[in-house]
């Protein structure tokens, strides 16, 4: 056969192929390779759901629980479809395997905006679970939990729930549709069982071949305000995190890592620890997934081996990064934002045109700093290595990539790496990554047949994050005569999430950066712009970045809302009446809109603080994981001028709510959360070192700056959406705005600080 013929012969062979993968639908997600390892007598019925004699019942969920309360979430959907008693509810996290893969997270990361064409939108999304049905891995992230688990998890308790009634029918010799279900018991005529007498002593049942799901009317427990089923542990102190694993013989590690962003170590005096009492070991610590290079102190106690740190003398090669400051940065980042082209992510209209017959103009530059996540629980991370096997006890977002890492250092097979997923205290992203998780397993090697727990300082978390990028933007709007928005231009630059992480991590394709991450929160909106041009400049610095709680949201809402305020005080419309025109269009954001200047009495003036001191508003909207959000923030300053936020009224339309008060949690978690970084939050870098330390130098918002936040959730029977980071980027803005409204300073950096004049207040 001819070169060319056997080419053409397999490449129309290969599309054929291609083209028949591609119509055959994502494969299923309710039975993976094994069926999760349970106690005897209790028997698993898929991979999600098992049931005990004593009506126990056991929901496997693979995602991490750091306080969204995802797990209690989860449960809801599975026991509403299985039809179970809720008191007799359990969770457990679930083994690794491919039917946990994240599919939402990847089709979230398509650059598209969400008002885009339903059917590409669709088609997108099916490519994108098919292929990571394949080749995904288990990620807590983006807020997508609920999302990626409707529809696998209310099919895997109805699937239970139906099996279990097809085995009472072949007992009593009925037909199925004779049954029904309530509480965990299921009866016919005169006839009742209960799901923990119908497994007892049973090893397998045949899963039924037929099952629905229950209409959304029909829901007795999703959509009920339910306590989180941790709480009462997480209360009495019963609940184990990561930091609170105990395993017989288990040692402990304190690291000191390199002060200077990519420096390495000189020299290290081991002989002045190694003698000390209660001393191990000290082990080099590589960099390895983004750590930095350390040395770790090995012995019975972490405080012992903590103490030991100074004692080593290290001696840094500083590398090349020793002069860099926070001030070069920040003038880069505004240089690049203000160069044309950059990545575009929206082109519609001719911004040029309008701007050239615009009656009026509007430019701004904004900036943010960078951010670091403070988890109340510091990085921590235990291993056990014995010869081929590996336990790893960690509270990690990414148990399967974890995985795969501690057994390449290890040098064995990822089976052989057992993963007991912990609680997390507190996550907002820093978990993606596994730094952590490589140190602990390369010190674990150096002390075979022992448990070590790997414990960061608080000085640690602060001086080696992967921080939230520092990011600028330069925004341009054109107006014409009656003050509508003709046009808009935004052009920013930072570093890119994606190329960082995939560099650390091994992913190659992430190079090419085609994730949104950059620019979400300005080019996704649903503001009707007549003429819209979004584009952003990747920026390549040295300094560690990682996701942080709502990514890119988390800057661009502050960057477009303040913007949108100013624009709408320059044509001279009300904030809330010039975002309603923007937003004509779009009815479930304008409902949000107009929910949130009802609740909050937007028409009205604010009563005084108590002290006295005059109180304004400001509103910001913004959708991020698929839920919109309105907040008003109602502020005002102290004698000693500093901001102080008394309320913030909170819309929020997620879709169907599963858990209302889980919603309202969130909301007022990242409310709080936002509120840390806009009046505070900010890493500053001199002499290539980070300056923070502590809560001292990193503040966090104290229990007395906090507002009282009142959470409205729009009723839906729509699909629910993220939740967990999205009461976060609208609170910035909203408070910035509010500024502006009570001192007629417009404040575009964060922090928020108020200059000393008097202003208009």
């Amino acid at each position: 056969m001819k070169r060319r013929t056997f080419l053409v012969a397999g490449l129309a062979g290969t599309g054929a192929l291609l083209f028949g993968w591609s119509v055959l639908p994502p494969r299923q997600r309710l039975i993976g390779s094994a069926l999760p390892e349970v106690p005897n007598g209790t028997l698993a019925l898929n991979g999600y759901v098992a049931i005990a004699p004593d009506d126990t019942v056991t929901v496997f969920v693979p995602k991490a629980e750091m306080g969204q309360g995802v797990h209690t979430a989860i449960a809801m959907l599975l026991a509403e479809e299985l039809d179970c008693a809720w008191s007799r509810v359990r969770v457990q996290h679930s083994p690794i395997d491919r039917i946990y893969a994240n599919l939402a997270v990847a089709r979230d990361a398509v650059p598209l905006h969400p008002d885009d064409d339903a059917l590409l939108m669709r088609s997108v999304g099916w490519f994108s679970d098919k292929i990571m049905r394949e080749v995904g891995g288990m990620i807590t992230g983006g807020s997508t939990s609920v999302r990626d688990l409707w529809n696998p998890v209310r099919d895997a308790g109805a699937l239970a729930r139906a099996t279990l009634v097809q085995e009472a029918a072949r007992r009593w010799d009925v037909a199925p549709e004779s049954c029904t279900v309530a509480e965990g018991v299921i009866t016919s005529g005169q006839r009742a069982v209960r799901f923990g007498e119908l497994v007892q002593g049973v090893t397998e049942l045949e899963p039924a071949s037929r099952y629905s799901r229950k209409a959304p009317e029909a829901y007795s427990i999703v959509g009920r305000a339910t306590p989180r089923l941790e709480s009462a542990e997480k209360s009495d102190g019963t609940a184990t995190f990561g930091i609170d694993v105990r395993v017989d013989e288990m040692l402990y590690a304190a690291i000191t890592m390199a002060p200077v962003i990519g420096a390495s170590v000189r020299s290290v005096n081991t002989d002045a620890v190694t003698t000390l009492p209660g001393v191990t070991a000290v082990v080099p610590v590589r960099a390895l997934n983004g750590c930095p290079e350390g040395v770790a102190v090995v012995a019975d106690s972490w405080y012992r081996a903590q103490q030991c740190l100074p004692k080593l003398s290290v001696q840094w090669d500083e590398g090349p990064n020793a002069s860099l400051s926070s001030d070069a940065i920040t003038a880069q980042l505004r240089a690049q934002a203000a160069q044309p082209g950059g990545r575009s992510f929206r082109d519609t209209g001719n911004v040029d045109d309008a701007l050239a017959v615009a009656s009026q103009t509007v430019t701004a530059t904004y900036d943010v700093p960078y951010l670091a996540h403070t988890t109340m629980e510091p990085p921590n991370c235990t291993v056990r290595f014995r010869v081929d096997r590996a336990d790893v006890w960690v509270g990690t977002q990414v148990p399967t990539q974890a995985r795969a890492a501690v057994a390449g250092i290890l040098g064995i097979d990822e089976s052989k790496v057992i993963m007991h997923v912990q609680l997390l205290g507190g996550g907002f992203g820093r978990r993606l990554d596994i730094d952590f998780i490589a140190q602990a397993a390369q010190i674990a090697r150096a002390v075979p047949g022992r448990a070590v727990q790997l414990i960061w300082s608080r000085a640690d978390d602060v001086q080696h994050d992967f921080y939230r990028p520092a990011c600028a933007s330069v925004m341009t709007a054109a107006l014409d005569s009656s003050g509508a928005l003709l046009a808009m231009r935004a052009s920013s630059a930072s570093q890119s999430i994606v190329g960082a992480y995939g560099a650390r991590n091994g992913v190659a394709a992430a190079k090419f950066d085609l994730h949104k991450s950059t620019a979400e929160g300005m080019f996704d909106q649903p503001y009707a712009v007549p003429a819209f041009d979004v584009r952003h400049h990747v920026v390549q610095l040295p300094v560690p970045i990682g996701y942080w709680r709502a990514v890119g949201h988390s800057h661009q809402a502050f960057f477009l809302e303040s913007f949108i305020d100013e624009i709408a005080h320059a044509a001279g419309h009300d904030a809330i009446h010039f975002r309603g025109r923007l937003l004509a269009h779009h009815a479930r954001a304008l409902r949000v809109l107009e929910l949130a200047a009802e609740r909050s009495q937007w028409s009205t003036t604010p009563a005084a603080a108590p002290d006295g001191a005059r109180v304004a508003r400001g509103v910001a909207l913004h959708r991020s994981f698929g839920t919109i959000v309105a907040q008003v923030a109602e502020i005002s300053l102290s004698p000693a001028r500093e901001i102080r936020v008394h309320r913030v009224i909170c819309v929020v339309d997620c879709g169907l709510a599963v858990n209302p008060d889980g919603v309202a949690q969130q909301m007022e978690s990242g409310i709080v959360y936002g509120l840390s970084a806009a009046l505070h939050g900010e890493i500053t870098i001199a002499n290539g070192r980070v300056s923070q330390r502590n809560y001292d130098t990193y503040k966090a918002l104290r229990l007395h700056e906090s507002p009282v936040v009142e959470t409205h959730i729009v009723p839906s029977m729509e699909a629910p959406e993220g939740i967990g980071e999205t009461g976060l980027p609208p609170i910035a803005p909203a408070v910035a705005n509010a500024l502006f409204a009570l001192t007629g300073e417009r404040v575009r950096q964060l922090p928020l600080r108020v200059s000393t004049g008097t202003g208009a207040e």
